[in-house]
């Protein structure tokens, strides 16, 4: 049995070219999801981020609301002080008690107006955040409806595609086992380099099957010759020969 050092340039271009057959049909199935796993995550990020703000909103309303209820809280204390001030006034005896309450009562009065004008200032920032909250809100609801229907839609291709995504995936990895680490290397770096993820393709009607230059006639022959790995000139792609490609491409 050959071992990985004992593998032939031809062994080679088979096993990297059978790997790529796999992984551009996991590709195809990625690319049917299209962008629902990346608009799935964004959405739940918008979310969470609605959520924190509507929570930190309403917690800056609850003390606001705390405020008024300590300033409605001395208005009342203070009305009560004016009550039993007023009472005193009937029986002081002299000048200097009467004016001693009087300016008592003319203080809580003061209290009163000023906790009046603070809870004022207090209310229109607490509709201020009532509508900002709001806002958010219906902005939270909505993202909450469109997420709902993006996981729909990504769950049903999930569940037609991950049992075949899966024994694509597992035959890939099997394969890559068996091929050298810097050979594998390079096959994910040039993969990564292109939006099509081609890294190994075929010389078709004597031009490149990635970037569609045409290959010298010389190139080809020694592509056919399979001695050497070849890369396209143009776009660093990994090229074999037409015969090769076509005994394992599925028919």
């Amino acid at each position: 049995m050959a071992t990985k050092t004992e593998t032939t340039v031809e062994q080679k271009l088979n096993q990297l070219y059978a790997i790529q057959l796999i992984d551009s049909e996991i590709d195809q199935i990625s690319n049917l999801k299209g962008a629902l796993p990346m608009e799935v995550s964004d959405l739940e990020d918008d979310i969470t981020g609605l959520q924190t703000r509507i929570s930190k909103l309403t917690e800056t309303m609850d003390d606001l609301s705390s405020t008024i209820s300590n300033h409605q809280a001395n208005i009342n204390e203070s009305e009560s002080l004016i009550v039993r001030y007023q009472k005193q006034l009937d029986d002081v005896k002299n000048n200097r008690e009467y004016e001693a309450l009087t300016k008592e009562i003319e203080m809580q009065n003061l209290e009163i107006q000023l906790s009046n004008k603070k809870i004022k200032e207090l209310d229109v920032q607490v509709q201020a955040k009532e509508e900002v909250r709001s806002e958010a809100e219906g902005r939270l609801d909505s993202k909450n409806k469109d997420l709902e229907i993006k996981k729909v839609e990504l769950e049903k291709i999930i569940a037609k595609t991950e049992k075949e995504e899966a024994k694509l995936i597992k035959q890939s990895d099997k394969l890559k086992k068996n091929v050298d680490a810097r050979l594998m290397k390079s096959y994910n770096r040039i993969r990564s380099r292109y939006q099509n993820k081609l890294a190994v393709v075929p010389v078709e009607r004597e031009a490149c099957g990635g970037c569609f230059n045409r290959v010298p006639p010389q190139i080809r022959i020694e592509i056919s010759a399979r001695k050497n790995i070849i890369a396209c000139e143009h776009c660093g792609r990994v090229l074999v020969d037409e015969e090769l490609a076509s005994s394992l491409s599925p028919k």
